[in-house]
Formats: structure tokens, C-alpha cells, sequence
């Protein structure tokens, strides 16, 4: 599949007869047509023509397209569209077509991503701001997979150093009956992994991997630090480094980075986790990806430029390397803000949050907000059943669809208009055309967010749809009808994929 729909192809209509690019928008009052644009606007000033001569002139040559009934200048220059039948008809036509492939396929070229995300140390449960970056990394990686792109997703932690220590201490103290460091870790699970036997880091790494499992976020490979430290021999004489104050420095300010870095710490204080860092984009690459994206948290604001500057030292693309960075989550229970944190015993934890929310909600809600924004959520808003919540809102729409096409009994779906088209029956067309681009949009944004905001939409002109418009019964607009509903279905199924959200056929 391609970009191209039924809304390209008309833009690609008014954008040979204007002579350059042309966007389609979508005017927000209905009586400006169905489509408008500006483009005469742009082209004024250059052409030394006042705007609505030129506008005039786009207006009639558009105007003999099959896909335009009229077309109208408004304003200081706009062009306004209204489209023809025809428009309607091949639309619908591509949408059920397609169905759930609809929107796309279109890379090109295709490439391999490999999405690193979550990699939290394994000091304890996954925790809710562990499980966005597990959220929105997953959404990305399902955007990049639906345009076309071969997808891994890899979780890198470190089973050494400080943190790691003090968590094996801590269960060890409770082992022997005595609390964990003040410096330690605390909480049930500290308790839970003292009862079993041996290293209680492969213990909790399954646990994290069964959370996220139910999370539905799931790992093709795991990435050990310790492994990879073993290659830092190997690597440095490739690096651009120098000793200060016996440790070993990369000059990576030299190379796009806000700072040097220090790779191997003075005396016997072994490599740093920057070290770690080197093999492990060096690995990446050299099991031939050609991206690779690491999901952070904001905290890691300076590893964005560290990378690149990495990537510059060793003679690699920075281009192949992104740093995705997402912000924090807040909790709200009753108006009042839940306290995070891994050490002590208050934190919330993904599995707890997905007992009380549900795996839908939990998603939808640490995906629904931009990754450069705080998220708060309201619990328990998040766990209500009713159509206050948005995702419940959405699914019921998916749920309503489905009986009504279960109630069709053997009648089909088409895509001929009847000869007058409501304004609920054009604007819910309208809607559902706009995905290819919104998905597209998405996926190179690495924005996630803005699908759970269409979604909320396409439900919006299907409930006002079907609120006006009878549709099994409906004589001859019937069949046109049922193809506007698996249509729909089939959209709003594909944006809950898109963020790992199930589309319940029944609710």
C-alpha cells in the first residue's frame, strides 16, 4: 500500500493546477465545504497577483474534477471544496478494500528498527513510570511495524554496580531477619524474594517479564551490561579519548555532546555506564539495524547528544540513532497525588496499577497525552465503566458496530452513496479518509498520542451516525450504511491495535 487515498488524489488534483504542494484541510464549519486551502494565499506574493484572482482561477479548474461538485473562493483567498459522490463512493470503496490493512504499509524502503524500552534495572517491580515508557516505546514500535518497517524490541538492564548491590544486600539483610539499609530497598517484594533461594535478580526479572507480557508489551532479546562490558577493551582504541586525573575521558563535546564524558574511572573504579554505552550502540548497529531508538526517561536529557556523539566518533550516521524522551506520571486518587518511589515501600507498581484500572485503560491512558508532557491520571476515572471514560467510550463503539453487524444477517456491505448523502453520513467518510495520514504523521513524529485522539473522534461521527441514521431497515441506503459501519469497525479496531488496546466485540 502507499500514502496515496482518496484525500492525496484530490490534493493531487488541486496541486496540479496550482503548481506546487498543496495541503487539504478540513474547515471546521461545515458550510465552508468539505475541504479548503490556501495555497492561493502562499502563491500571491510571488506571482504579484492579488490572492483571490488566483484563488478564482483554482477554483475553476478544480471545478471539472469528477470528484468536486463546486468549488468556491472565500475570504481573502481561501478555496473551498465541496466533493462530488464519486469522492464518497471511492473512499468508501478503499476503505473496505483494505480493511485492516487500511493506512498502511507504505514504508519506503522498508528498514529494520530495533526499539529499545522499559530496560529499568531489575531492583524491583516495574513501576507505573517504567510502564509509559513501556507504553508509548510499544506504540512506536507498532507504528513503525504497521508502516512496513521489520521491528525489534529489546530490553537492556544491568545486573552490576551500586544499585545492584544494594538490592541483593537488602534481601540478603531480610534473609537473616534484619530491615534492609536505610540506602536499600524496601517493600513486600524485598520480603517475597528473601523466601526463595540464590541471586534474586533472575527471579525479578521474571516477574518484570510477566508484567510486561500482561502489559502486552513483548521482547524479542534481552541486553545484559555485563555482557557487554567485556568489548570495552575492544572499542576504546577506536575511541577519540585522553586521561585526566587518572581517568579515562571520550572527548565527546568535540563531537555534538553538552560535556565530555568519563569512560573509565580512575584507579580501580573499573567502566562507567557511558563505557557500557559504546558497545552496546556498536552492537546495535552491528547486527545490522538501521535505526536504533532508545525509549528514556526525561532524567536522560544529556544521553541524547552522547549518542550521536558516540555514533560521529566511530564513523556511524548519528541519523541512524534517536533518543525518545518521555515525561513523568502522577496518580491522582481522590484529588490527591500518589506518591513513586522504587526504594521505599509506597511506590505503585504496573501490576498493581492494571489490578485496579485494567490492561485497556493503563494503556490507553500512559499513551493518550504527548511523551514531552506529565501525565496525571485519574485512577479513578481510568477504572470507571461508563462512556465518561475515553477508552471505554471508544470500545463500546467498536462493541456497538459489531451487533449490528452481527444482526445484519448475510446482508453486505457497499460503498455506493445513495443520490443525497446526510451530513452525518459525509462527515463520518470524512473521518475515517483521515487515518493514512494521522498514522503516517505518527509514526515519523514518533507521536503515538494523536491516535487515541482520532479515535475519540471516529466514535464521536459514528455515535452521531447512528443516533440519526437508521441502518439495517434502511432500504436502499442499507448496503451503503453497513459499509460505513465495517468501516468504521475496522478503523477504530486498527487505532486500539495501534496502542495495544483491545476491541471488544461485546461489552
Amino acid at each position: 500500500m502507499s500514502k496515496t487515498n482518496a484525500v492525496t488524489r484530490l490534493a493531487a488534483e488541486v496541486e496540479k493546477a496550482a503548481g506546487t504542494p498543496v495541503e487539504l484541510e478540513r474547515p471546521a464549519d461545515a458550510s465552508h465545504g468539505d475541504y479548503a486551502t490556501n495555497v492561493a494565499l502562499r502563491l500571491a506574493p510571488e506571482a504579484r497577483r492579488p490572492p483571490r484572482e488566483l484563488a478564482q482561477e483554482l477554483a475553476d479548474a478544480i471545478a471539472s474534477s469528477p470528484r468536486v461538485q463546486r468549488a468556491e473562493v472565500a475570504g481573502p483567498g481561501f478555496v473551498n471544496l465541496w466533493v462530488a459522490s464519486e469522492w464518497y463512493r471511492d473512499a468508501l470503496a478503499e476503505l473496505l478494500d483494505a480493511g485492516a490493512e487500511y493506512g498502511g504499509g507504505w514504508a519506503d524502503p522498508r528498514e529494520r528498527f530495533q526499539v529499545e524500552l522499559v530496560s529499568a534495572n531489575p531492583t524491583g517491580p516495574i513501576t507505573v513510570a517504567s510502564a509509559r515508557n513501556g507504553a508509548y516505546g510499544d506504540s512506536v514500535a507498532r507504528l513503525l511495524a504497521f508502516a512496513g518497517h521489520e521491528v525489534e524490541r529489546e530490553y537492556y538492564y544491568n545486573d552490576s554496580g551500586v544499585q545492584m548491590e544494594r538490592f541483593r544486600e537488602s534481601v540478603e539483610a531480610v534473609r537473616r531477619g534484619e530491615p534492609p539499609p536505610e540506602d536499600g530497598y524496601h517493600g513486600d517484594y524485598v520480603r517475597e524474594l528473601a523466601a526463595l533461594d540464590g541471586d534474586p535478580v533472575p527471579p525479578m526479572l521474571e516477574r518484570i517479564e510477566r508484567s510486561l507480557e500482561r502489559f502486552r508489551v513483548h521482547f524479542d532479546s534481552w541486553a545484559l551490561q555485563s555482557v557487554l562490558q567485556e568489548r570495552i577493551p575492544e572499542l576504546l582504541p577506536r575511541l577519540d579519548v585522553y586521561e585526566k586525573d587518572g581517568a579515562v575521558w571520550a572527548r565527546s563535546s568535540t563531537y555534538g555532546d553538552d560535556d565530555d564524558r568519563v569512560l573509565i574511572r580512575s584507579g580501580e573504579g573499573g567502566p562507567t555506564y557511558r563505557a557500557a554505552d559504546v558497545v552496546y550502540l556498536v552492537d546495535k548497529l552491528e547486527r545490522g539495524f538501521d535505526h536504533a531508538l532508545y525509549v528514556l526517561g526525561a532524567d536522560h536529557h544529556g544521553t541524547r547528544n552522547w549518542y550521536g556523539a558516540i555514533a560521529r566518533m566511530l564513523g556511524y550516521d548519528p541519523e541512524r540513532v534517536e533518543v525518545l524522551l518521555y515525561q513523568l506520571v502522577h496518580l491522582t486518587r481522590g484529588g490527591e497525588q500518589t506518591k513513586m518511589s522504587k526504594r521505599r515501600g509506597d511506590v505503585v507498581f504496573l501490576d498493581d496499577f492494571v489490578d485496579e484500572v485494567g490492561v485497556d485503560a493503563a494503556r490507553w491512558y500512559l499513551v493518550a497525552r504527548g511523551h514531552d508532557q506529565t501525565i496525571e491520571i485519574d485512577v479513578d476515572l481510568a477504572r470507571e465503566k461508563s462512556e465518561k471514560n475515553p477508552v471505554y467510550y471508544v470500545q463500546y463503539a467498536h462493541a456497538r458496530i459489531a451487533g449490528i453487524l452481527r444482526n445484519a444477517e448475510g446482508a453486505s456491505p457497499g460503498a455506493e452513496p445513495p443520490p443525497e448523502l446526510a451530513r452525518e453520513e459525509r462527515d463520518l467518510v470524512k473521518r475515517l479518509a483521515e487515518l493514512p495520514k494521522l498514522v503516517a504523521e505518527s509514526t515519523e513524529r514518533r507521536a503515538p498520542h494523536a491516535i487515541p485522539t482520532y479515535a475519540i473522534r471516529v466514535a464521536d461521527d459514528f455515535h452521531r451516525f447512528y443516533h440519526h441514521h437508521r441502518v439495517l431497515g434502511s432500504g436502499k441506503t442499507e448496503a451503503f450504511r453497513l459499509g460505513l459501519c465495517v468501516a468504521a469497525k475496522s478503523v477504530i479496531a486498527r487505532c486500539l491495535d495501534l496502542i495495544g488496546v483491545e476491541a471488544p466485540d461485546r461489552m
